[in-house]
């Protein structure tokens, strides 16, 4: 089921999702100050592409005030617009019951779009 909940998930919109991180993270690569920027919509990026069967997790390790400060950053940048994209079409798909799955996903990325930095993908 993960197979094919990710492959209609590419097929209608999830391959869209995933260029737009992608083009967002070489964007924000371009600067030495935004690399790790870059490499958090890059993990976006690769969680919009497939989403089922991946979780988010917290680092095992303490990150520090150091991530505290970029997710600061990170939500007055465009985090929380990405965000309540992500909360928006969480909401659209989850009226119908067949939408619900994809629904979660959405929610999923909302959660990881607000405060990138200190999670992992598993």
């Amino acid at each position: 089921m993960k197979i094919l909940g990710n492959l209609i998930w590419l097929l209608f919109g999830g391959f869209a999702i995933f260029l737009e991180y992608i083009l967002a993270g070489l964007a924000l690569c371009i600067t030495i100050v935004g690399i790790p920027f870059g490499i958090q919509s890059f993990k976006l990026g690769v969680l919009a592409l497939w989403p089922f069967g991946q979780k988010i997790e917290y680092m095992d390790y303490a990150p520090g005030c150091l991530s505290t400060i970029m997710n600061i950053l990170w939500f007055f940048i465009g985090g929380i617009w990405i965000m309540l994209t992500h909360l928006f079409f969480g909401l659209l798909l989850g009226i119908t019951i067949i939408g619900i799955p994809w629904a979660r996903q959405h929610f999923k990325m909302a959660s990881l779009a607000l405060t990138p930095f200190g999670r992992k993908l598993v």
